[in-house]
């Protein structure tokens, strides 16, 4: 009640205004503070009855008021005792410093905040501060459309929506970014570079694009094909997953038939003509996954990804890489850390290992010494040192989960503190295993000789000559249709801040992984419980 009246600038004394306003209401009268139920943004102009969210919201505003400046004492002799009080020109500086989704219940505590509401300065400065939207706003007067319009029925309606997604497009996944573009919101799909350039940048396209064009509601626009936009629809599925589809499919098509489209899409998915890809299978590879892609016209469900967190112990920087995967092209990875191991996951895919299937895992706690030079040539040698290696780890997993079996057993039959120290001993060892990576790159020299061994394929020669380091791995291979998966012993090899590959053995393949160099926004994980479930989410849709 009290705040109530400071708001509404009366005394307790003569009660509140609000109140007063709302009995008024129910005699028929009208009063200062007019009900609106309305909480959307767009209706940030209007008054509305109190609610317990009001009250708390009031006494955010008037809390912490410091005493007043013996200048600032009004025409009565007093400091101003509530917001009405102050200049009309500060509660714009005032009402625009806060979140837009705080407005609405501003706007509901008396007709005077609402009329202020009305001024386009204060949704000027959310829209750029919240969305990044840089262009000149004032341009919209010519088209009757006012900043509050944009902020409400386009920025703030479709922000669930901005970040990154991976569109359902069975084993091949995808990247789409959407992101706030001027006064648009456009969903980019990001395409890997032209096989086998992996350093080259990524290539992006439009699918789909939102436009305020009028006052009533924004405009979807689908964007695939070759005839410029046309009438699309999106839907918000629930939190993390929207779908979106095209109303005019006509529009994708080509004159030329479906050979037109193919060769369209063949020179721009891999820059090239079937003629010149000499490799039956791999066209064979070609020719699926266009007929695959071709029939969702667009019409598909995205389901959010995050970027992994990063910590100052991370061997590099997480995040994703363009990754080389012998006739399937170049693949989009993303790499993160996870204590003893860092795991690489497909954000794109193939009919053998799908997207959001863990392509390779290094074990951070077992580094290898590669041999000289000459020696590393030799593709037995190299064979020797990992299965050596691959032996201990299966050693080391077998004693643990003995370990383990014993704790269990002893922890029943126990009936005094005495197996305290036992977990004391296990947590150390753990700490011991978990900084193994680090010992190894102190002992290891700052970069050494590196060459692929005799017989060893890669599809981009030009790789580094030199690493920094190396670890034991295990990448997934499978037959088509992911049959018969299983993990192959393997080498991870970091030569830079932006560059590993990773040799598979079984395969005598080696694939150069590249970092994507595009600052994503709203894309980071709001915990690591939460980008930890989402890996788990896309390889069990994969599965």
């Amino acid at each position: 009640m009290a705040v109530c009246a400071r708001l509404c600038g009366v005394g307790p004394a003569r009660g509140c205004r609000r109140r007063g306003a709302a009995r008024e209401q129910r005699r028929g009268g009208g009063g200062d503070s007019e009900p609106d139920t309305d909480t959307d943004p767009e209706e940030a102009g209007g008054g509305g009855g109190a609610s317990a969210e009001d009250d708390e919201l009031t006494e955010r505003i008037e809390c912490a008021r410091p005493a007043p400046h013996p200048a600032e004492v009004g025409p009565n002799g007093r400091a101003p005792m509530s917001l009405l009080e102050l200049p009309p020109e500060l509660l714009v500086q005032i009402f625009g410093s806060l979140p837009g989704t705080d407005l609405p219940s501003l706007a509901r505590v008396c007709t005077t905040f609402r009329r202020i509401l009305r001024t386009d300065t204060i949704w000027r400065r959310r829209c750029r501060e919240e969305y990044g939207v840089c262009e000149n706003l004032r341009k919209l007067e010519i088209t009757g459309v006012s900043c509050r319009d944009v902020y409400a029925k386009l920025l703030h309606r479709y922000r669930h929506i901005l970040g990154l997604w991976q569109p359902d497009i069975g084993p091949y996944g995808g990247l789409l970014n959407v992101v706030v573009d001027g006064l648009f919101i456009i969903g980019w799909m990001y395409l890997p570079p032209h096989d086998p350039h992996v350093d080259d940048p990524m290539r992006f396209k439009p699918l789909f694009r939102i436009h305020l064009m009028e006052r009533k509601s924004a405009t979807v626009e689908c964007m695939y094909g070759h005839k410029g936009p046309h009438n699309g629809h999106i839907q918000i599925v629930k939190k993390d997953e929207f779908s979106t589809k095209c109303n005019q499919t006509d529009h994708h098509r080509m004159s030329g038939g479906r050979q037109e489209e193919f060769r369209t899409w063949l020179r721009e998915e891999w820059g090239r003509t079937l003629e010149d890809i000499f490799h039956e299978h791999m066209q064979e590879l070609i020719l699926m996954k266009f007929i695959y892609t071709s029939q969702y016209d667009n019409c598909l469900t995205y389901r959010r990804i995050y970027l992994p967190p990063s910590s100052p112990e991370d061997l590099i920087k997480p995040g994703l890489f363009k990754g080389t995967y012998g006739s399937h092209g170049l693949e989009i990875v993303m790499l993160s850390f996870h204590g003893r191991k860092a795991k690489g996951t497909k954000i794109t895919g193939d009919p053998n290992i799908p997207a959001g299937q863990q392509t390779v895992e290094i074990d951070l706690a077992h580094p290898l010494q590669l041999p000289d030079i000459e020696n590393l040539r030799d593709f037995g040698e190299l064979s020797r040192i990992v299965l050596e290696v691959q032996e201990q780890v299966r050693r080391e997993e077998q004693e643990e989960e003995q370990r383990r079996e014993d704790e269990d057993r002893f922890q029943q039959a126990a009936t005094s503190p005495a197996a305290q120290p036992q977990g004391g001993e296990g947590a150390e060892g753990e700490e011991t295993a978990s900084g193994a990576e680090r010992a190894a790159q102190d002992k290891a020299p700052a970069s050494q000789p590196f060459v692929l061994p005799m017989g060893v394929i890669s599809r981009n020669e030009d790789y580094p000559r030199t690493c920094r380091v190396c670890f034991y791995g295990t990448g997934l291979i499978a037959g088509h249709g992911f049959t018969s998966p299983e993990r192959t012993p393997g080498v991870f090899v970091l030569f830079d801040d932006d560059r590993f590959g990773f040799i598979w053995l079984e395969l005598k393949s080696f694939s150069l992984y590249s970092r994507i160099k595009v600052s994503f926004q709203n894309a980071e994980a709001p915990s690591r419980e939460a980008f930890d479930e989402m890996l788990k989410n896309i390889q069990s849709l994969a599965t």
